[in-house]
């Protein structure tokens, strides 16, 4: 429940949902935290030039559907539960042999209806 723990799950969690609704081929999440502030003091999106909107346009669709304060990264990815033993070999990401929460995809209808109304704003 550590945040830099946290948080890497996290921006694993909304790239990896960003990339499975189409949104971009790649994706970067770098999420900044101070100590005693809830909120990020920065997420920044890179999305290498495959992004179907711009980075900026990306980032505020992510903001909008994802709840980057500690606490709620911990509910959302149930962190608080002892699974970190078999991840001790072979890393904690592109586990999906071990269905890790943070490899979910389960928020692509929502970016994907969130974005296409942030678009439609855009025209």
């Amino acid at each position: 429940t550590k945040v830099d723990r946290s948080g890497s799950y996290m921006a694993r969690y909304v790239a990896v949902n960003v990339v499975a609704a189409g949104l971009a081929q790649e994706c970067e999440i770098q999420i900044a935290y101070a100590i005693g502030r809830a909120h990020p003091l920065a997420v920044n999106v890179d999305t290498y030039g495959t992004g179907v909107l711009s980075d900026d346009e990306l980032r505020a669709v992510i903001l909008k559907v994802f709840d980057f304060r500690p606490a709620a990264i911990i509910e959302r990815l149930d962190l608080r539960r002892p699974i970190y033993e078999p991840f001790s070999c072979y890393g904690h990401f592109g586990r999906v042999d071990l269905s890790p929460s943070w490899e979910a995809t389960d928020r692509v209808e929502e970016l994907k209806r969130v974005a296409a109304e942030r678009s439609r704003r855009l025209v």
